[in-house]
C-alpha cells in the first residue's frame, strides 16, 4: 500500500518505535485526561514519543562503524542523552504539581509523566516488551489501585479538603476563620493567602484534615456567618 522503497529498514524501525511510544504515551494519557488534570492525553504521547526520540537518536544519530573506524579509540556512551532525559522530566513534574496550588493535587500526574518518559526510553531501545508491561502496571496503578485507595482512605478516621474563603480585607480576618476551624476541631494542614483587588478582599485557600466525629457541612455553613466572608467554596 505504502511504498517505503525510499527508507532504509533502520529507518522504518525508528519510525516503528517511534509510533508505538505514541500508543502507550496515549493510554496513559487518556486516563490522566478523563479526570482533567493538569497534564493530559496530548502530553503524555508528548513526553513518551520525546522520550522514544531522545533515545533513538542517542543510539543512531552517529554512524557507528564510521566513528570506530576513524576513531578506535572513540567509544560512545549511549545512556548520556537517556539520563538528561530524566533529569528533564523533573522540570515538567514540576510543573504540574505547581499548578494544584497548596493540595498538591498533580502528584500522581508528575509520577506518570516520570512513568511515560521511561515507557518512551525502552521503547526507543527496542524493549517493546518491556514498555507494554510497564504500561499495562501504569494503568493498574492509575485505575485499580485508585480505587483501592479511596476504599482504604474511606475507612480513615479523618478526610482532607480542600476550601476556598474569600473575605474582606480586614484586620483580624484570618485569624478569625482559623479560629473557628480550631474551635470546631479542624485542623489546617496548609494555608494560601492571595489579595483580590475587584473586591478589596482576601482568598484563603485552606487544606483541613477533618476528623470523622466532626460534621463538614455544618461547619462549612458556619464559615459564612463570619463577619466579613463574602463567598465561600468547598472543594472535596
Amino acid at each position: 500500500m505504502f511504498d517505503l522503497s525510499w527508507a532504509s529498514s533502520l529507518e522504518i524501525i525508528m519510525i516503528l518505535r517511534l509510533l508505538v511510544a505514541v500508543v502507550f504515551g496515549g493510554i496513559v494519557g487518556m486516563e490522566r485526561g478523563s479526570g482533567d488534570r493538569p497534564a493530559g492525553f496530548r502530553t503524555h504521547i508528548l513526553v513518551c514519543a520525546g522520550s522514544a526520540l531522545f533515545m533513538l537518536v542517542s543510539l543512531y544519530g552517529v554512524d557507528e562503524l564510521s566513528v570506530s573506524l576513524t576513531h578506535p579509540e572513540f567509544r560512545r556512551d549511549s545512556s548520556r542523552i537517556a539520563a538528561q532525559v530524566v533529569s528533564g522530566i523533573g522540570f515538567l513534574g514540576a510543573g504540574t504539581i505547581l499548578h494544584e496550588g497548596v493540595t498538591i493535587r498533580g502528584l500522581t500526574t508528575a509520577a506518570s509523566l516520570w512513568m511515560v518518559s521511561a515507557i518512551g526510553l525502552a521503547v526507543g531501545s527496542g524493549m517493546f516488551l518491556l514498555g507494554a508491561a510497564a504500561t499495562v502496571v501504569t494503568m493498574m496503578t492509575l485505575v485499580t489501585f485508585h480505587s483501592w485507595e479511596k476504599r482504604f482512605a474511606g475507612s480513615s478516621r479523618s478526610e482532607r479538603r480542600f476550601i476556598r474563603v474569600l473575605t474582606r480585607n480586614r484586620p483580624g480576618a484570618i485569624t478569625d476563620v482559623t479560629g473557628y476551624l480550631a474551635d470546631c476541631g479542624i485542623r489546617v494542614k496548609t494555608m494560601n493567602v492571595k489579595t483580590d483587588k475587584k473586591q478589596n478582599g482576601l482568598v484563603l485557600e485552606l487544606y483541613i484534615k477533618v476528623e470523622k466525629d466532626v460534621n463538614i457541612t455544618d461547619t462549612i455553613r458556619g464559615l459564612q456567618g463570619i463577619n466579613g466572608v463574602i463567598a465561600l467554596e468547598n472543594v472535596k
